[in-house]
């Protein structure tokens, strides 16, 4: 989960500041954000970007797990850092845009972002509150869609980029045991989808990542894991879908063959299913 944040100062922005000359080619991509890095696939993902040549700005609430983070993976390129930290809230959408601005002139520019933030509650079988359920959506899908907007206008200009929202399995189906966090996914993959078909015309690549269980601090605990992984193999599976540049990838990939049995299961069927 990324939390934590800065006042907004300005009511208003230009709808795009972005100039059609800001573009680079598909080979040279090497300036990256990922949102939700301070622990999980987030932090994962920056150190197996960082290995890769990327400079990465990782943005999470806990500044000290950022920087614990920067001091693991910078300590092997003293010369030139590879992760830089920016604490950040996604819930406060209104600071999203000047804390991305501040992240792309650090980076000198942008070709991937990755939305890894995200939070699961735990909520018992009987339990139904609005206020937990407003906070897995604010974080999931408002705080998803304010970045990732931010990137798309900014692709569709330069006429490339990579965007990549970690959804999950669990947004193919609706579960009963967490209602909210289902649909929130569910919401991610549909978002991702409209992206992926409006800005595929300008050469963006919109990519969905559909994780089974991945042993984070946000799954730590949960009885149920079926062929759970640790996060270094999520992020490797995830950069493998990004160079194949999949508009979809279930991670690991036996759960492409599984979702779908599940997916074409009735629902008078799955409703009395213990999944």
């Amino acid at each position: 989960m990324t939390r934590g944040g800065e006042v907004d100062r300005e009511a208003h922005r230009p709808a795009s500041r972005y100039d059609e000359n800001d573009r680079r080619e598909p080979q040279m991509l090497k300036r990256a954000i990922v949102v939700g890095a301070s622990s999980g696939i987030g932090a994962a993902l920056c150190r197996r970007l960082a290995r890769e040549g990327y400079r990465v700005a990782a943005v999470a609430r806990h500044r000290d797990s950022l920087e614990a983070l920067a001091r693991e993976v910078n300590a092997a390129y003293p010369d030139q850092p590879r992760v830089l930290v920016f604490p950040h809230d996604v819930t406060v959408t209104e600071t999203a845009r000047d804390r991305f601005e501040e992240m792309v002139q650090s980076l000198d520019g942008l070709d991937l972002i990755v939305y890894s933030a995200g939070v699961m509650p735990r909520i018992a079988e009987d339990q139904y509150d609005i206020h937990v359920d407003r906070t897995i959506v604010e974080v999931n899908v408002i705080g998803a869609m304010a970045w990732l907007n931010l990137a798309a206008e900014r692709f569709q200009v330069q006429k490339g980029g990579v965007i990549v929202g970690i959804g999950s399995v669990a947004g193919d189906r609706g579960r009963r045991g967490n209602p909210a966090y289902c649909a929130s996914k569910a919401a991610l993959h549909t978002y991702l989808e409209s992206l992926r078909n409006r800005l595929a015309q300008h050469g963006v690549h919109v990519l969905t990542i559909k994780p089974g269980p991945v042993r984070t601090p946000m799954t730590e605990g949960l009885e149920k894991m079926p062929m759970a992984i640790d996060p270094e193999r999520a992020a490797d599976g995830i950069f493998k879908a990004i160079a194949r540049r999949e508009d979809q990838a279930y991670v690991p990939l036996q759960w492409g063959l599984i979702m779908p049995v599940i997916r074409s299961i009735p629902s008078i069927v799955f409703r009395r299913m213990s999944l």
